[in-house]
């Protein structure tokens, strides 16, 4: 049982409920057991999917999971260009651009950069440049480092390829997703409590712990998906370590 009291969960998904297309042992009844409790949300920084992609692959999984207790990066990034009016130029995958399609075009106020993968070529991240250049501000969906891929190795996320933009443009980023204060405080708003009644539960030791704790939030960091020995030598202290979400006593 875990030693503070909560009224709601954020939950990560990747490196949490599954690993590559499977998920990880118990972690299905364990979301049962919680959603018997706790109002929940589940988090994700990954720009490769949209929420309905997200949900669709989950509930294939077996994971009792609806559309509104899903929050990405994406769907932010979209509210925020859409409560502003403006257009950006994105340097993401199709299927991620695409997402954004019947949004203003002009004023190209952002520049939008997620995991693009094959997208991160040298006339994309130029243009990109160009835009920053001409007055342009970098948007970020999210600033991950790293990953854990289908093939069970760790890949790059975006995050490199936003600090070369920094970099070049002299510009720094404003990320949407985790570890976004305003990102975990608009998902505790979703649940109608406040952000030091809430547990987030995550693989990532800076995005989810240090996010969730700096935005007032207690978490739980567990040892599956980007886990590593060394996250515990970061000066980072998780309000609880666990070794899956099955294990986790709520």
């Amino acid at each position: 049982m875990v030693p503070f009291p909560i009224k709601a969960v954020l939950c990560d998904i990747g490196g949490v409920l599954y690993e590559g297309e499977t998920p990880i042992a118990g972690a299905i009844e364990a979301i049962a057991r919680i959603k018997q409790r706790y109002p929940i949300r589940f988090l994700t920084n990954t720009t490769q999917k949209t929420g309905a992609q997200v949900v669709g692959t989950l509930q294939q999984m077996g994971f009792d999971i609806s559309s509104d207790e899903v929050m990405t990066a994406l769907d932010v990034t979209r509210l925020l260009l859409e409560q502003e009016g403006c257009g950006a130029c994105y340097l993401l995958t199709d299927s991620a651009s695409a997402f954004f399609d019947g949004l203003p075009t002009e004023p190209c106020r952002y520049v939008v950069v997620g995991d693009a993968q094959e997208n991160f070529t040298y006339e994309h991240l130029n243009r990109a440049f160009r835009v920053l250049k001409n007055g342009g501000e970098l948007l970020a969906a999210a600033k991950n480092r790293y990953f854990k891929d289908s093939d069970g190795e760790l890949s790059m996320d975006a995050g490199g390829f936003v600090a070369a933009l920094e970099y070049a443009s002299g510009k720094e980023s404003r990320i949407v997703g985790k570890p976004s204060r305003d990102f975990y405080r608009l998902a505790c708003a979703a649940m109608g409590v406040e952000p030091h009644e809430t547990l987030m539960i995550g693989d990532d030791i800076e995005s989810d712990v240090l996010g969730a704790q700096e935005a007032g939030l207690k978490a739980i960091l567990v040892q599956t998906g980007k886990f590593s020995p060394e996250d515990m030598k970061r000066g980072i202290t998780p309000d609880g370590v666990f070794d899956s979400i099955a294990t986790i006593d709520l």
